[in-house]
């Protein structure tokens, strides 16, 4: 997605006018449907003046292409500064450039790493250039327009207050300096020369709009990259504060080898990267001769990253470093170097099957390991025996000794790479108050269903692609089937709706099943892995009335272990209870909602609450009229054939050919509701050739055939 789109003329004169700042604010209203803050728009008037200092030169053409925070497709990341058009050889190319305003920092041991002062103070990130070259290596990969055309991404960073201290350029992030130039205060001039080698030309065809308009490829999933990460490949380039997580994580397990015990929580919401940083950190210490384990109370997950490397290693192995979080009972003091908790919010206080055995989880985790991390989303907990707050972690790991330390993931990688769906569901569901009232359908892929039967052939058709859409439910009915394989578990009978659940064939390796489409799954066989398109089925234990979202626990199947025991709990302290329960409900389908990492359909067994769910979309454009691209400048070359000029009134109220000349107020792009019409085969070439030449006389508008 692009925010702001111009050519290097357009953004001259915008810059010069002093109406940057706020024109790139308005195009954020208009795309994220917020205005972003005083200091984000003092940043961008200050590092514009600048970027406009640096590309204000005829060696640059004035129609190559500028785009400004340009959102990497399936993440919540965004680049700064793009410059695009061709070189001497003609080879499309896109400059990407990193801007930063600091004055200083400080050296970090930890790789890709620095430290510098924000406005909260003093903390650590990703070395600029480290930024710079991770965003082009993931709009590399995402992009398949990228690859196909073989346009070549050149990134670098601009830190145009920073004054040459041998600490942002030293020697140790060399690697990545190399991959992506640094350019500071006293380098405009250095950064003008490296952009005039690779941008000589405009383009004939705007390569940031292809780009942003290209195909992108199949997301990867961590499941189906386990396999080569395990042998030492990389398969995901960590962004930002996962990068800064990753690098902390490494440097404490290193430390607790040979010092006092070592305890990281990590707080980070679904999709953020948890389990991506958990694997990868297993995959790297493994390498350094750790002995190291991944844990997480849920099954599913093991099961199927299992699944996904037997075969190429031995079953001993795969069990050795995936285990259940009740492994470590009998386990003495620092047998491990580091043990690995995924989905920390689900451990338990007690383990085995009826919670009779050790005495807590999170303590023997703890006292295993000199070093032990804990990935939690306290908004994950969906079991009344989940105990695995960051605030109950981090008392438990301080009453063992512990030194313990704190970091935060925020950025999205899932659900379209939107923060602001996550913040939606939040406020839809009334968890927590937050500015996303609306989601708009650039956000993600939500559609609502009035039909199940509808739904699940939408997820059955979806699910054709790659095996990768599910649909998934409340565990609002009982399991009929796991006694009678005949009979059907969620029955709607208005609509002649009749599913099983998926517990009998492939169990937990439902999600990754062959024929596992056909059934329904719930939270205990989704939570910790994820989907291209999920369908979440919202059962009867969620309403909508008299303005609140109402959950009712007595709707809850027999069946499920999730609210086991509430009926004595009620009986102890029934507002507290009511409280738990009403956690758990919203939690659950806050979980199941975001396991689509492209789309998420949904039913609802209340019509009050579809009715409710629906209000809250901003209403969405027919697909059958096309989005109208209104630019203020386009390159000659697209005249008349791409673009066509766009009038103000006056055009039609005053005489032409009369002496009166009114200027275009922009250029249109043709567009029919199936496809863009580039005019570009050899027929209609000359056709428009000649149209052009009649048309750009008399700069009349006209949609070409």
């Amino acid at each position: 997605m692009i925010v702001y789109h111009a050519s290097k003329k357009g953004f001259i004169n915008d810059v010069f006018n002093g109406t940057i700042a706020d024109d790139i604010d308005h195009a954020f209203l208009i795309h994220l449907g917020r205005h972003t803050s005083p200091n984000e728009k003092l940043s961008w008037k200050n590092s514009m003046m600048h970027m406009y200092k640096v590309i204000n030169t005829s060696d640059i053409p004035d129609n190559s292409t500028i785009a400004i925070e340009y959102q990497i497709p399936l993440t919540s990341k965004r680049i700064d500064f793009i410059i695009s058009g061709v070189d001497d050889n003609q080879r499309s190319n896109i400059v990407i450039i990193e801007l930063k305003q600091w004055e200083q920092a400080k050296l970090s041991s930890k790789s890709g790493i620095i430290q510098t002062r924000f406005q909260h103070g003093e903390s650590e990130t990703a070395h600029p250039s480290y930024q710079a070259w991770s965003y082009a290596y993931m709009l590399q990969n995402y992009n398949e327009t990228v690859r196909e055309q073989n346009i070549q991404l050149l990134p670098c960073a601009f830190l145009h207050n920073y004054q040459e201290d041998h600490i942002i350029s030293n020697e140790c992030y060399t690697e990545y300096i190399i991959k992506a130039p640094l350019f500071l205060k006293s380098d405009a001039r250095k950064l003008q020369e490296f952009i005039k080698r690779h941008i000589k030309y405009g383009s004939k065809e705007d390569i940031v709009w292809l780009i942003d308009n290209g195909r992108l490829r199949p997301s990867k999933q961590l499941a189906d990259a386990l396999n080569s990460m395990l042998h030492g490949n990389r398969e995901f380039v960590l962004l930002d504060d996962q990068k800064v997580v990753y690098e902390t994580a490494l440097n404490l397990a290193r430390e607790a080898a040979k010092g006092p015990k070592q305890v990281l929580i990590v707080e980070g919401g679904p999709g953020t990267g948890k389990s991506v940083v958990a694997v990868n950190l297993l995959a790297q210490l493994t390498k350094e001769g750790v002995v190291a384990q991944y844990v997480s109370k849920n099954a599913a997950p093991r099961d199927v990253y299992t699944a996904k490397l037997l075969g190429s290693f031995k079953k001993s192995y795969i069990n050795n470093l995936f285990v259940g979080s009740g492994s470590f009972i009998d386990t003495p003091q620092n047998t491990f170097g580091a043990l690995i908790v995924d989905e920390a919010h689900r451990l338990n206080m007690r383990s085995g099957l009826y919670s009779n055995l050790g005495e807590n989880q999170i303590i023997e985790i703890i006292q295993a390991s000199h070093f032990s991390v804990f990935f939690v989303d306290d908004r994950q907990r969906v079991h009344i025996k989940d105990i695995g707050s960051k605030a109950t972690i981090q008392k438990f790991a301080e009453s063992c000794g512990a030194v313990v330390h704190t970091a935060k993931l925020n950025s999205q990688f899932r659900c379209n790479g939107s923060d602001g769906y996550l913040s939606w569901i939040d406020n839809t569901l009334q968890i927590r108050q937050t500015a996303n009232i609306r989601l708009a359908a650039d956000d993600y892929d939500f559609r609502i269903f009035s039909d199940p039967n509808q739904l699940f052939e939408t997820i059955k058709e979806k699910n054709q692609i790659n095996n990768k859409a599910r649909v998934v439910a409340g565990y609002c009915w009982d399991w009929n089937s796991k006694k009678n394989p005949n009979a059907y578990d969620i029955i709607l009978p208005e609509f002649h709706f009749k599913k099983r659940w998926n517990l009998n064939a492939d169990k937990n390796l439902w999600i990754i099943g062959n024929k596992s489409i056909e059934e329904i799954g719930c939270i205990h066989t989704c939570q910790g892995l994820e989907l291209d398109y999920v369908g979440v089925i919202i059962g009867p234990d969620m309403r909508y009335e008299n303005g609140q979202i109402i959950t009712d626990v007595t709707q809850r199947s027999n069946n499920d272990q999730s609210v086991k025991g509430f009926k004595s709990l009620i009986a102890h302290n029934k507002i507290k209870a009511l409280q738990d329960a009403d956690e758990i409900i919203k939690n659950t389908y806050r979980t199941l909602l975001t396991r689509g990492m492209k789309g998420c359909y949904v039913y609802c067994c209340d019509k009050p609450l579809t009715e409710y769910l629906a209000a809250q979309l901003e209403p969405q454009h027919d697909e059958s009229i096309p989005e109208l691209r209104i630019e203020p400048e386009v390159n000659n070359e697209v005249k008349y054939i791409d673009f066509l000029p766009l009038y103000s009134i006056r055009a039609a109220c005053g005489y032409f050919g009369e002496g009166e000349m009114v200027d275009e107020s922009g250029w249109m792009k043709v567009v029919t509701p199936s496809r863009h019409i580039p005019a570009r085969n050899h027929l209609m070439q000359k056709e428009t050739g000649l149209m052009k030449k009649l048309f750009s006389n008399l700069k009349i508008p006209i949609i070409l055939p």
